[in-house]
């Protein structure tokens, strides 16, 4: 299993930037799909982002594309959520995920990940 930790999260106005960090522990992180998720209050956990072991393949939601871009440093066992152009509806707590059963890019849904982080709240203001 990995275990994840997330960071930079803030407050920032609309039209700003934020990157989001996500630092992994554990020997199985250069081998798995990493994803970012997030959940605005009374909504649903969604997927934004993910991205393969080797960093070769991204697949975004159609919400972020263009705007958000995922990447990752295996050496660091770090993966990053890059997040322009920033909308008071991309306010929510943002969440890291790690799949160690290297699933297709595009299974995106909540259990297709089986390690969290505890999230990093983004507010966006208008």
């Amino acid at each position: 299993q990995v275990q994840l930790v997330e960071s930079g999260g803030g407050l920032v106005q609309a039209g700003g930037s934020l990157r989001l960090s996500c630092t992994a522990s554990g020997r199985s992180f250069s081998r798995s799909r990493m994803g970012w998720f997030r959940q605005a209050p009374g909504k649903e956990r969604e997927f934004v982002a993910t991205i393969t072991w080797s960093g070769g393949t991204t697949y975004y939601s159609d919400s972020v594309k263009g705007r958000f871009t995922i990447s990752r440093d295996n050496a660091k066992n770090t993966v990053y959520l890059q997040m322009n152009s920033l909308k008071p509806e991309d306010t929510a707590v943002y969440y890291c995920a790690a799949d160690t059963w290297l699933l297709p890019v595009t299974s995106v849904g909540l259990t297709d990940f089986g390690s969290w982080g505890q999230g990093t709240q983004v507010t966006v203001s208008s």
